[in-house]
């Protein structure tokens, strides 16, 4: 008996030396404190409504607070690796979207957004589309492509920042046309609403964050980059049916290489409870935003694929530097 017990209090020893992060998140309750969940936009947008709302009800079942805390910047990519280079602890998590995909296939990220981040679930997915200020002369996308024809090279559009999904949208959208545009990157989708309310750009690409503005009639909306048209805006048509082009973006939660698989599952189980919340439902249905969820597992295997789709399209479209 001493010497079975011997046994354990040496294992214990070996496992909290060589494993410290493991052993101690498998040997805790988890969680016992909050959970720091970082979005790589700035507050206003889409991903930030959307992501506190559902952190609100995955706090109901995780039995601790999901503190949201904003991380614009780097076109998506700051919050990101931020979180890869926190403990594996689970209390430090985020938000990933294409973005650092995007990135590192351009060239412009320096950590590996496909064999790096553990991928916890994918939620949900944007609504992006092509905006123009209500008192511009364009009142259909065809309007604004032959506006820009006119004017080559002297009109600028504005979006969330380099390498972000609506950035290299809008790209394929100018290769689609045949048309040439200044891009002026901001650091949020807000921020590029702002700018076109200001005349900085003349039109932008953009997520939801737009809804609010153009359902007040300050600006309007020319097209969505869905396969089919958004439910908020049936008479918007999609850039598929005019141009033959969509492009969809997923939402996800992702966390440090090297997380236990029991603190995985546990906040997969208590986000994937969260959407079924009436209150995020309705966040979701007012920013006309997909529900899009897969486990930790099948999440991980369409970064995989999504990786080598965008990857092509990148050198296709000329923007890669590796």
């Amino acid at each position: 008996m001493n010497l079975y017990r011997g046994l354990i209090i040496l294992f214990s020893f070996l496992a909290s030396v060589i494993y410290p992060g493991e052993f101690s998140a498998w040997a805790s309750e988890y969680p016992s404190k909050f959970i720091t969940l970082m979005i790589p936009y700035g507050a206003g947008g889409g991903t930030d409504l959307s992501t506190r709302s559902l952190a609100k009800a995955a706090g109901k079942y995780l039995g601790q607070p999901v503190i949201c805390e904003n991380k614009p910047g780097g076109g998506g990519t700051i919050g990101p690796n931020l979180v890869l280079r926190s403990k594996p602890d689970g209390y430090t998590i985020g938000i990933i979207t294409d973005s650092p995909i995007i990135n590192y296939h351009m060239g412009e990220l320096n950590f590996d957004p496909v064999a790096e981040p553990t991928r916890i679930i994918r939620w949900g997915g944007f609504l992006f589309g092509i905006v123009v200020r209500a008192d511009s002369q364009a009142k259909t996308i065809q309007e604004l492509v032959q506006q820009i024809k006119k004017s080559p090279q002297k009109l600028f559009y504005g979006s969330a920042g380099m390498g972000t999904p609506v950035h290299i949208a809008m790209e394929i959208f100018c290769s689609s046309a045949g048309i040439e545009l200044g891009h002026i990157p901001y650091k949020s989708a807000p921020e590029s609403c702002t700018a076109l309310l200001g005349g900085h750009v003349d039109m932008i690409s953009c997520d939801s964050s737009f809804i609010p503005l153009v359902d007040a009639g300050k600006l309007r909306l020319l097209a969505t980059y869905g396969i089919q048209r958004a439910d908020h805006y049936p008479q918007v048509p999609t850039t598929k049916e005019i141009y033959d082009f969509s492009f969809l973006a997923s939402l996800g939660i992702c966390g440090p290489k090297g997380m236990p698989q029991p603190i995985v599952k546990r906040l997969h189980d208590a986000f994937r409870e969260g959407t079924n919340d009436q209150e995020f439902k309705a966040v979701m249905k007012k920013l006309d935003m997909d529900h899009l969820y897969l486990n930790s597992e099948d999440y991980g295997k369409y970064v995989i694929e999504r990786s080598d789709e965008i990857g092509k399209l990148i050198r296709k479209m000329g923007l890669n530097k590796r």
